[in-house]
């Protein structure tokens, strides 16, 4: 704990301070990162001295980073990779979050003899058992096809030595809280378990509560910085689609990710792109793995230019350089706003997120503000909503709208 003390009253600190391996510095250095993010700074030093965490981060944060290089770093020092062993488990909510949690275990341990692989479900399970029979340090995996696997015999988790539960409030949301306590009670005792959540609501505390042995609990600001430009559209739901084929027509807009509430909403507002003759794909959960990953890999490759997702995707979606987000519908909770915009803005670059707002969603709207504690300008366009309780936005710029006040004075109570 003494490091973290230090480390806490440190602003500008490097990731050899934190004492990482050469392996994992080299790593780092390769892909051109900075300084560790302030969940980085909290958590790695606490992983590493094997205490038990309960962590608050939200998506954009580097929080996968917090949790994938103190943990190839502990299993690297025992000097057993190699073995057929599964060292340390990661559970995932989607398959996508898997795979990008499995690509950073990749590219960290790159020089490494750590070998990790990644199970989810949506794919042949004879395959995936075939690849873990040939051995893995870490295993990145989704609840159910880990589940099958174990119920099938095809893996065991008998040595793991480290699990960490990613997003365990989606998780929950999910209904997969069944699922992951029957994982856990195939796991030994003695074990580092790490809990990751981007909100801490009584059902993780709960969780955290049977599976964590006197945790830290770590916490990360939420807030969204200055490099993402966050701008509302006032409009009717009729003209969400001539609004959204508007923005298209900028030419600067090379890839643009569009959030919906729902499965049919996505379809249809696909339905609505091709007719645009616009190059787009959809990815929700009815759609099998192999659709979800083309259509993920054509956008990050741009071969197509709008991607639509709902939020089941949402956080598993980790795509460089991206600039611009639209929620085309806003979300019920304020925070899945954060995750959503989160896609834009990575590793300190630039992003713009557009929200759709109707009139039936400004009760959101408000509520978004409200958890960011940041005010976003309205911007005006073409299909600007005009009702009597609210102004148009100001002709110079961006202004939220402001209620009309009646001139009538009140009676006298």
């Amino acid at each position: 704990m003494f490091l973290y003390a230090i480390l806490s009253y440190m602003p500008h600190i490097s990731f050899k301070d934190l004492h990482l391996n050469p392996s994992i510095l080299k790593a780092i250095a390769q892909e051109g990162y900075g300084n560790p993010t302030e969940i980085q700074k909290k958590a790695i030093p606490i992983i590493l001295e094997r205490k038990d965490v309960l962590a608050c981060a939200q998506t954009g944060t580097g929080k996968t980073a917090a949790f994938a290089l103190p943990v190839l770093q502990l299993l690297e020092e025992k000097n057993e990779a190699g073995s057929k062993n599964i060292s340390a488990l990661i559970i995932s909510p989607t398959r996508e979050l898997a795979t990008q949690i499995a690509e950073s275990f990749e590219t960290y341990g790159k020089f490494t003899s750590l070998k990790s692989q990644v199970v989810f479900g949506g794919v042949p399970v004879e395959e995936q058992a075939l690849n873990l029979q040939s051995g893995s340090d870490i295993l990145i995996a989704t609840p159910g096809r880990l589940l099958d696997l174990l119920e099938q015999g095809l893996v065991s988790l008998a040595q793991i030595e480290i699990l960490i539960l990613d997003e365990a409030d989606q998780m929950l949301d999910l209904g997969f809280i069944n699922d992951i306590r029957k994982i856990i009670n195939t796991l030994p005792v003695n074990r580092q378990t790490l809990l990751f959540s981007a909100t801490i609501s009584e059902e993780v505390i709960e969780l955290a509560d049977s599976i964590l042995k006197n945790p830290v609990r770590i916490e990360a600001q939420s807030s969204i910085g200055e490099n993402i430009k966050q701008l509302a559209y006032f409009v009717e739901k009729k003209d969400k689609p001539s609004l959204l084929i508007h923005i298209l027509k900028k030419k600067e807009i090379k890839r643009l990710l569009v959030f919906t509430k729902t499965r049919a909403g996505a379809d249809e507002l696909l339905k609505v792109l091709e007719k645009a003759k616009v190059k787009a794909a959809v990815i929700h959960s009815d759609k099998k793995q192999d659709a979800r990953q083309r259509a993920l890999n054509d956008f990050k490759e741009s071969r197509i230019r709008v991607l639509v997702a709902t939020d089941i995707a949402a956080r598993g979606i980790d795509v460089e350089e991206l600039k611009y987000v639209i929620n085309y519908e806003l979300p019920i909770h304020a925070e899945t706003y954060v995750h959503r915009i989160g896609r834009t803005g990575r590793a300190g670059g630039e992003g713009t997120a557009m929200s759709f707002c109707e009139p039936e969603e400004l009760k959101y709207f408000d509520a978004i503000k409200e958890t960011i504690k940041q005010d976003i300008p309205f911007a005006d366009h073409p299909y600007q909503l005009s009702v009597k309780n609210f102004t148009k936005p100001a002709i110079a710029g961006f202004q939220t709208p402001v209620k009309k006040v009646s001139s009538q004075k009140k009676p006298r109570r």
